[in-house]
């Protein structure tokens, strides 16, 4: 069929065609962000799964839903050697200036006063500047250099600045469990202090299955703090509505045992869904897409998710690394002991402890619990396996 009409599309953070399956995360965000509209409190919330289950799809969706009640919206992903402080910033720069209109109120002026000195504080090379005279207006002292309370400020003020449209501020952080710990001890309490405050601000964070343990090492009241949502493979009826609702706007349809090849192959995984869907269609001569058609795309999906979405990853491991995750293969994609793992590979634990936290660093493998290691990619086992057998 047409691949230019082809209605599928993998894509890290890219909106499916149907986003099915996450009515409750959708609800929730829904919910937190209106009660913070009328001036009430409301979780903020944490979104925690393995890789490619859509989390980072919700992430721009939430943005979505804020931004279309005129919120402000920083939506940031957390990754190594790069200080949270300049990824909020400029993910503001956008906002602050369609804040900056001439008369508008003192807590806009004030704001935007803040966030020039929070600017400074990460980059003392440049500045913005947004057409206004803020020499008498009260803000600022968001260059202290302390995290907690630079930020702290700027969203405080900037949650006033928001109030005066009947609007909140929102924050999003993808990959969160990137975040350095004294960052993430950071980000907690100013959620704390402003939920204390009553200010209107929503935090949504993103991560691995390791996300919640971490918040909840990082401040004890953290399990309290934030309403937490696992997002996981899609059950049958959804993973059916990915592939049926896109199809049936092009004007084409599955036959029931070509949707069940695609799903049992994805194992209900979004990201896989829209891969084999996308590859399906494209080798499917005309509707109703086959069995046959579906075996192909399964084929062609395979071979494009082993050269991108998988290999990516496994290229990133040294030689020893890549032993290790051999070794994790044995158990599948449910998680190894890191004693089963040493002892397949004839070393003592503590000898592989630096393989093994390299790999944790990388964010190729999660420790879901003490003493346990498991991949952050579902059916990374199996590809493991694959290049056993190639090699």
């Amino acid at each position: 069929m047409d691949p230019v009409r082809n209605p599928y599309s993998p894509g890290a953070g890219r909106l499916p065609a149907a986003l099915v399956g996450r009515e409750s995360q959708l609800t929730a965000w829904d919910i937190a962000i209106r009660r913070i509209s009328t001036g009430r409190d409301a979780q903020s919330l944490v979104l925690y799964g393995l890789r490619g289950v859509g989390k980072t799809v919700l992430l721009t969706r939430f943005a979505q839903m804020a931004r279309d009640r005129a919120w402000i919206v920083a939506q940031v992903e957390a990754k190594s050697g790069r200080s949270m402080r300049a990824m909020v910033g400029e993910a503001l720069h956008d906002n602050l200036v369609d804040l900056a209109r001439p008369g508008v109120g003192v807590r806009v002026l004030k704001a935007l006063k803040t966030a020039l000195s929070f600017k400074a504080s990460y980059d003392s090379s440049g500045t913005w500047s947004f057409g206004l005279d803020l020499d008498d207006s009260p803000g600022g002292g968001a260059d202290t250099g302390t995290f907690e309370s630079d930020l702290g400020k700027l969203l405080r003020d900037l949650s006033a600045a928001a109030e005066e449209g009947d609007a909140g501020l929102a924050l999003l952080v993808d990959e969160a469990q990137d975040l350095p710990e004294d960052e993430l001890i950071a980000l907690c309490s100013i959620v704390h202090a402003a939920n204390q405050r009553q200010d209107r601000l929503v935090v949504a964070l993103a991560g691995l299955p390791s996300l919640p343990r971490k918040l909840a090492e990082a401040k004890s009241y953290a399990e309290r703090l934030f309403s937490y949502h696992t997002v996981d493979a899609l059950t049958r009826d959804d993973a059916i509505a990915a592939l049926e609702s896109p199809a049936e706007t092009e004007g084409a349809s599955w036959q029931v045992d070509a949707m069940d090849r695609v799903i049992e192959a994805a194992g209900g995984y979004p990201y896989f869904l829209q891969q084999y869907g996308q590859e399906t269609w494209n080798v499917a001569p005309g509707s109703p897409i086959t069995f046959h058609d579906a075996q192909l795309g399964v084929a062609e999906g395979q071979l494009a998710l082993d050269n991108g979405f998988f290999r990516i990853r496994w290229e990133r491991a040294t030689s020893a690394e890549k032993e290790y995750l051999r070794a994790m293969a044995v158990d599948g994609d449910r998680g190894s002991a890191s004693g089963e793992v040493a002892a397949r590979l004839h070393k003592k634990t503590t000898a592989l402890g630096p393989a093994r936290a390299n790999l944790i660093n990388k964010g190729l493998i999660y420790s879901p619990d003490h003493g346990m290691v498991a991949y952050t990619v579902p059916a990374m086992a199996a590809f493991v396996q694959r290049q056993e057998s190639a090699e």
